[in-house]
Formats: C-alpha cells, structure tokens, sequence
C-alpha cells in the first residue's frame, strides 16, 4: 500500500501482466511529467492508453487525483464505454473518457491519446489561422495537425464520428477554442509529439506578443524542413531514447510514480 499525500493507493502490480504494468508504468510518467511541465489542469483533461492484448481495454486516470499523484497503480482500467475493468476505490470520468474512446476505436494504432487544455495552446487554438510555421521547431507540429471546431464539452457521443474523420491520419490535432491532443502507438511517442505542439503553440504566442513584424521562414525553407523531416524522422527515438531520458529525470526526485 502507497500513499499520494493522504490517498492509500493498493498495488495491482500482482493483479495484472508485466506487458500491462510497463504501460502503466510509462502512462504515470507521463502525467508526472505532464505536471512538472504546467500541463495540467487540476484534475482535468486525461492521458489515456491502450492495455496490451485484444481486450479493447485502456488506463486512464481517476477522477479527483492531480497529475502529479498520479501513480501506475491507481489508474484505472476501462473498456470503451469507460466502465471500470478492475476493481478500484476510485472513480472515472466517463464523460471525459469520450474523445478518448472515439480514437482508440476507430484505429488499432492508436496506443496512447494525450488531451490538454494549456493557456498557449488554447490561445493557438482560439486563433483563426491556427498553427503557423513560424520556427524551426514549430513546422514538425505544424505539418501534422488536424483541427477540429468546438462544439460543447466533449460529452456527446454523436460527436465522436466528426472528431475521428477531422483528425483523419494525423497524429496531431488542435481542438478549436479548447485544446491541443496527440495520438501514436506509444506513450513516448504521443508525449514527445505533444512536447513539440505545446511548444510550437508557445512560440506562437511569444512571437506575436512581441509586436514588433514577424520575418516568416520562405517557403523554400519550410518544404525543406518538411522533406528532410520525413527522410530521418522517427518513431523509435521517443521509446528508446526520449522516454528513458525523462523517467530517469523523474527518478532522481521522485520514484513514486512507478508505484
């Protein structure tokens, strides 16, 4: 039994398969690492992925814990209708679970979904012309987002069919007047992807904020980028590299996530 703050989480560590506990285990670093960099929203927005096997089974967190109390054990296990799997004391949002469910059903590739609702990436997200390339680091993010028009909360499930075809095969998407998301097959992936949004939408706002004229990369320089990015991109370094890389970083302050 560990304790986040006041909250006695039990260990499912004997409860479910080592292929399961590693996702669990990279899922909580996520979240952790989510906090350690403001991403978080008190208890809202979810990290969600894909428990290995056919199951359709997939970890999200409990409703009422903050990202940084986030540990592998106490993210509870949902089907697609967001119905817990394995018994748990804490509860789940279903409603949240929606834009979730939508993605994780309409492709077997999609192992993890990252939500977020930041102040850049909202202001991104608010502005008509949406992303632009106006970086080096921004055209990653920029050549690979989809958008998709804010109707409501995400509750409805009518809306799933709509969030689904305007994401397409992205892997990135901004959410008008919401919020920023990644979708890949792994947590590594979806976190290092969503590093480069947040951070392209950050450059954004800086960039205009400085009212002074902006010089705008030619195209030239952005089909460059572009070219050269899809010759060398890929997926492995978030898993092998990036993931390691900031769960040691985790490590050296804190190793309760992996509890």
């Amino acid at each position: 039994m560990k304790k986040t703050g006041m909250l006695e989480i039990p260990s499912v560590r004997d409860k479910v398969s080592e292929e399961e506990w590693k996702v669990r285990v990279e899922l909580a670093a996520a979240y952790r690492l989510c906090a350690m960099h403001g991403w978080d929203d008190l208890i809202y927005t979810h990290i969600s992925a894909k428990v290995p096997g056919g199951d359709h089974h997939f970890l999200l967190n409990p409703l009422g814990l903050m990202f940084d109390e986030i540990t592998a054990s106490s993210l509870v296990k949902v089907d697609l209708n967001g119905d817990k799997i394995l018994d748990t004391p804490f509860m789940v949002n279903k409603a949240g679970f929606v834009i979730h469910s939508a993605i994780h059903q309409a492709s077997d590739e999609a192992g993890c979904v990252l939500h977020l609702h930041t102040d850049y990436g909202i202001a991104v997200s608010n502005q008509k012309d949406g992303l632009q390339p106006f970086a080096q680091s921004s055209i990653p993010a920029w050549m690979t987002v989809a958008y998709h028009d804010f109707e409501g909360l995400a509750v409805r499930d009518d809306e799933k069919t709509r969030l689904v075809k305007d994401l397409g095969n992205k892997q990135a998407m901004i959410l008008r007047n919401h919020g920023t998301l990644t979708v890949a097959k792994t947590v590594g992936q979806a976190f290092e992807l969503m590093f480069f949004l947040e951070k392209a939408c950050r450059i954004q706002i800086l960039t205009q904020c400085a009212g002074v004229p902006i010089h705008h990369p030619s195209q030239e320089a952005i089909d460059n980028t572009v070219r050269d990015l899809r010759t060398v991109a890929g997926a492995s370094g978030a898993d092998m590299l990036v993931l390691p890389a900031l769960m040691r970083k985790l490590d050296r302050t804190d190793t309760s996530y992996r509890d």
